[in-house]
């Protein structure tokens, strides 16, 4: 075995390849860059009132067509053609072709969120089992926020085949909550004491009315249905501090506490 034969020919070729390799790991890491930067300017380019929730979908688009461009580039610098690639691609069987059923199916979906319009950047809503804040439209999934601060990703199929509950839509929405009345309390006096007390909670709004009415009755006494209106962006708020004005309302009127009624079984 010729050791210096073995060294002069295999050296070179592990410096080539070495070589190409750090050519490639140096161009992946630019050009990451560069198209994080087009990605950006694309939908900064977009300007109001340009519809944002758009402008993303587009800003995705462009970043997912330059990141395909940018690998085929890299399997073009190491010398694999890229026919040759689509072909090993195309012989992997069904479990690639069900993978990329999926994705086109979210794909499709995202189009027509954009379409339709049941959604949009900057709205809160009930999408896909998830409550919360959209931030973004994206060509696979959509980023929302939960009101804990949490970005949830869902497919966008899941979102466009289930029910979508869009808060943000209508000028105002209402909070329902209920009191509790002791049964000696006349629940008409009751109801008059909280219409004037809800009145007076920052952004309740005066039209339509707050409503205050008998919603059922229990062992207790009459349970009052309390259902103040307000902005959406103040929904928690009014939520608190109604239950806050019922609990000091009812304290101050000096309406006894409801109370579980004893039974007393008498034997004969």
């Amino acid at each position: 075995m010729d050791l210096s034969h073995i060294s002069q020919t295999v050296v070179p070729l592990v410096t080539t390849v070495a070589l190409k390799i750090l050519g490639a790991l140096v161009i992946w890491l630019i050009a990451r860059q560069v198209i994080g930067m087009v990605s950006r300017l694309v939908v900064r380019s977009f300007r109001l009132p340009f519809d944002q929730t758009v402008a993303g979908y587009i800003g995705t688009a462009v970043s997912v067509v330059l990141n395909i461009g940018l690998v085929l580039g890299i399997l073009g610098f190491f010398g694999i053609e890229t026919t040759s690639f689509a072909a090993l691609l195309a012989g992997a069987g069904i479990a690639v072709g069900a993978a990329w059923g999926g994705l086109l199916t979210h794909l499709a979906a995202g189009i027509f969120l954009l379409i339709l319009r049941p959604i949009k950047i900057g709205d809160f809503v009930q999408a896909g089992g998830v409550v919360g804040t959209v931030q973004e439209i994206g060509l696979f999934v959509t980023a929302i926020d939960t009101p804990d601060n949490v970005r949830t990703f869902i497919g966008n199929n899941r979102i466009f085949s289930d029910t979508i509950q869009n808060f943000t839509t209508n000028p105002y929405r209402r909070v329902d909550l209920t009191a509790q009345l002791h049964v000696a309390v006349e629940p008409g006096a009751a109801s008059r004491l909280l219409r004037e007390r809800l009145a007076r909670i920052p952004h309740v709004l005066a039209q339509p009315a707050p409503d205050v009415e008998i919603l059922t009755f229990t062992q207790l006494g009459p349970v009052l249905a309390v259902r103040p209106y307000c902005h959406n962006d103040h929904y928690w708020r009014v939520y608190f501090d109604t239950n806050r004005v019922i609990r000091e309302a009812f304290g101050e009127a000096g309406f006894p506490a409801p109370e579980q009624p004893i039974l007393v079984r008498t034997t004969a």
